[in-house]
């Protein structure tokens, strides 16, 4: 396995990461994109990059630290080598975000909104800044100075501080300002247009004062980015106490672990940089040198700034998830998906129909029990809402959340705990996996036994992403499918990974060996053997291997790939028989599809699971084969728009750069898929099911 690259048809994952994101920026490059929107792939850069930093970045670290001579087995580089060009490739990709940065910024000056440098403001602005930075932002800043009565603080991870060099009793020393969480980012200056400044451009222009009596000799803006990769394996996880609470000591160790970047708003002085890379532990190449701010999370409240006529211009066109024809929303959801199966295409449809099945099943009479897995959840949701009522009408309900949902963390204690309050049964999985899958299941009492109804999905149940990744969720009844999920459920509870499922592909234990067989499937057919893979990330390597065998065997392999892709394709005797593309636009493709044959013998399954090595191996994830006929055509149509997209779509080449291949017309499958949408939108959907009849009679017979 570790020679995987010497057969030549493989890349390193973190430049293919870092193409992916390159190619977000190339959206806020793209003048038919709003320019508010523009503004926002440049956020969406930016926190990618924050990301990427902290786990893959500081993932590598940990791998250098160790010093086993473990070697990359798609680039056959070193961790010392692969952090190497890692630094070298984000360097051009800061030069850039400046330019685009720099670009929109002047161009949404002509619709009145302007980001000002202190030093751009008008006076009566300086006025208004001073007043407000003495009575709101002084107060509640804490500046220090570093001396031997002073130590070395420590510096929060992404937190942006303000370091300045001062004459101090004759001899220069440092000091550092963090910014204040409590305080707002952005202050918007008063009048008709939309003007502001940032919060530390008003603290670095007073830094002076800040400072005084001292001498501030040279100042400048600068975050620290941290390693933030903590594993189930590590010291933290080591002690056998309430796992809640050791999830919440890990994201408190999170802050503490060691730098893997430094970022400055300017140049500084030689001595400033050493003093800076001694106290941090870094290295030069790690210190990046930006233009554009540090953070980028104000942007997303820009539009609420703007009059209506302005947020037509400058944002895209609002579309609202339509409830689908296929759903009727004033009958019970219950006995619509026992009757046919459902799919919800998010976010062209609404998650919706899924909330008011969890509702209606919260106070049917028939309903026994609903079991869930919860990886990530909104801030506001009712889905736990509905969950809890569920609890406290006497059902069984049992939710197994993952607490170790990166950078979600505290989020899902918070929900845990509220679940737990209104008598919900709360697990958390296992220690070294991951529970990853999207997976529901409601049990009634039937006619002659019991009756199941399952959801799997290919997202979260996040009703906020729903509206902004693409994402599939079936709803189905068929009988076999809903017993493999009551196994699962089982399972789970009793921390067994060994569990046998006749239709479900349950990852540790057959989810990737199911995935090579019938890769081996359509290799015994040759030139007519045909797979079509949609997934977000590709590195698996022994999948790797295997798709590259299909190709030699002939077989015909189209893949939607967003982002990381380890396999090059178009190799002449290698993959010379696999397309990959990839589509980033207005919504986050996130569905995950499998298809491997035609007609009415293909295999067509929906999952949460990319084919990765940590969800093959070391997650617990869940693949659903689909056997509605109405819903694989449905899926097909879906697949068909996005293999013709020729706008936004990007098809990835031998030498791993991707190229845009127009087609006669341009064409944007999400547009596409939005229109489609709102064609076939139920008609009259806007009563909710609480307030239909059906349900209020529901609510009167039903008796906890």
């Amino acid at each position: 396995m570790n020679e995987l690259y010497k057969k030549g048809f493989t890349q390193n994952r973190e430049l293919s990461w870092l193409r992916f994101n390159d190619r977000v920026l190339s959206e806020a490059m793209d003048e038919s994109v709003p320019l508010l929107e523009r503004l926002k792939f440049i956020a969406i850069f930016s926190s990618n990059l924050d990301e990427f930093f902290m786990i893959r970045v500081g993932s590598l670290f940990d791998i250098l630290s160790v010093g086993d001579g473990t070697v990359d087995n798609r680039s056959g580089m070193t961790p010392e080598e692969q952090l190497k060009v890692i630094f070298a490739a984000v360097a051009p990709l800061y030069r850039k975000r400046d330019q685009v940065f720099q670009e929109v910024e002047h161009q949404l000056r002509a619709y009145g909104i302007t980001h000002l440098p202190y030093d751009q403001l008008e006076k009566s602005e300086r006025k208004t800044v001073r007043q407000y930075y003495e009575a709101f932002i002084q107060p509640v800043l804490s500046p220090q100075i570093i001396d031997t009565h002073h130590p070395f603080p420590h510096l929060a991870n992404g937190v942006i501080h303000v370091g300045v060099k001062i004459q101090h009793k004759n001899r220069e020393v440092f000091g550092v300002v963090p910014m204040p969480a409590s305080l707002p980012a952005l202050f918007y200056l008063p009048g008709s247009q939309t003007r502001y400044i940032r919060l530390e451009n008003i603290v670095l222009e007073y830094a002076d004062q800040l400072f005084s009596p001292f001498t501030v000799l040279e100042k400048v803006l600068f975050r620290v980015t941290r390693n933030a990769d903590v594993n189930p394996d590590d010291e933290v996880f080591a002690d056998e106490s309430d796992f809640r609470q050791r999830v919440k000591k890990a994201l408190h160790q999170r802050q503490r672990l060691a730098p893997v970047r430094l970022e400055l708003s300017g140049p500084i002085s030689k001595k400033f940089a050493a003093y800076m890379m001694d106290k941090l532990k870094i290295a030069p190449e790690q210190i990046y040198t930006a233009e554009a701010p540090m953070k980028m999370g104000y942007v997303y409240a820009l539009a609420d700034k703007l009059s209506k006529s302005k947020q037509k211009i400058l944002i895209y066109p609002k579309f609202v998830p339509v409830w689908p024809s296929a759903v009727n929303p004033h009958k019970s959801l219950l006995r619509q998906v026992q009757k046919r199966d459902i799919l919800l295409s998010y976010p062209y449809e609404s998650m919706e129909p899924f909330l008011q099945l969890i509702r209606e099943a919260a106070y049917d009479p028939r309903v026994i029990s609903i079991k869930i897995t919860i990886y990530r959840l909104a801030s506001h949701t009712k889905l736990v809402e509905y969950l809890c009522a569920a609890a406290e009408n006497g059902k069984d309900v049992t939710v197994l959340i993952e607490l170790r949902a990166r950078f979600d963390e505290q989020n899902n204690i918070d929900w845990s705990e509220r679940l737990e309050e209104a008598g919900c049964n709360v697990t958390y999985g296992f220690d070294f996996y991951k529970v990853y899958s999207k997976l529901c299941l409601i049990t009634m009492k039937g006619k002659s036994g019991i009756d199941y109804i399952t959801q799997v999905g290919t997202g979260n149940y996040n009703e906020s992403t729903a509206k902004l990744y693409t994402d599939l969720s079936l709803l189905t009844a068929h009988p076999a499918i809903g017993h493999d999920a009551a196994e699962f459920f089982k399972n789970m509870s009793i921390s067994n990974l060994q569990g046998e499922y006749q239709h479900l592909l349950v990852a540790p234990v057959s989810l990737k060996s199911t995935l090579l067989k019938m890769i081996d499937e359509e290799i015994a057919k040759g030139a007519e053997g045909r797979i079509f893979i949609k997934i977000n990330s590709l590195t698996d390597a022994d999948i790797l291997s295997k798709l590259s065998e299909a190709s030699c065997a002939g077989v015909k392999i189209q893949m939607i790939i967003r982002g990381i892709c380890c396999l090059l394709p178009g190799i002449a005797g290698k993959t010379e028989n696999i397309q990959i593309s990839s589509i980033i636009g207005r919504f986050l493709e996130h569905s995950r599809i499998y298809c491997f044959g035609t007609g009415a013998n293909e295999k067509m399954y929906l999952s949460s699971a990319d084919f990765m090595t940590r969800n093959t191996e070391r997650r617990v994830e869940v693949a659903c084969p689909i056997y509605s006929s109405h819903v694989r055509e449905k899926i097909h149509k879906l697949i068909q728009a996005q293999s013709h997209d020729t706008l936004k779509a990007r098809v990835l080449m031998a030498d791993g750069a991707y190229v845009q291949t127009p087609g006669e017309s341009p064409f944007d499958s999400q547009a596409y898929l939005m229109q489609e949408a709102a064609k076939s939108a139920y008609a009259d959907a806007q009563p909710s099911a609480r307030q239909s009849g059906w349900f209020r009679a529901l609510r009167r017979r039903f008796k906890p």
